[in-house]
């Protein structure tokens, strides 16, 4: 219906009733990185409890209980629909925590290699990130 009556108010054009309801998104290739980062952390705890820890008991403990910590740290004080409101030195503490812990899973068990290229590239997101958003 793009003859209907109008505003006054309304100075601008009609929109294209084909575009109403569909929002626009354009591919954003640093959140997808910042993705596969935040989804690698994860997976790297849990493989850490399940490498370091004996099978039983304390193993399947860390392999589920270190990934699901370090989400609902990064949920409560780091994303962006946190309950927690927490200005940018609290998120970045936090951010650089979980980085490390993960990147330290990976030295721990004997991957060095693995842990400071995951630390880099994960710094490199954060940064890109920080500055996205306090831009």
């Amino acid at each position: 219906m793009t003859n209907g009556p109008q505003s006054p108010v309304d100075w601008g054009e009609v929109p294209d009733p084909s575009a109403i309801g569909k929002p626009r998104r354009e591919f954003d290739g640093w959140r997808v990185l910042r993705i596969v980062v935040c989804a690698f952390g994860l997976v790297s705890l849990a493989y850490w409890g399940y490498i370091a820890w004996p099978f039983p008991m304390p193993g399947i403990l860390f392999m589920v209980g270190a990934p699901v910590f370090a989400a609902l740290v990064w949920y409560f004080f780091r994303s962006p629909a946190s309950p927690i409101q927490t200005d940018v030195v609290g998120k970045t503490i936090v951010e650089v925590a979980l980085v490390v812990a993960a990147g330290s899973c990976w030295i721990s068990i004997g991957h060095p290699v693995v842990g400071l290229v995951f630390i880099v590239i994960a710094a490199l997101s954060g940064v890109i990130a920080f500055r996205k958003e306090t831009a």
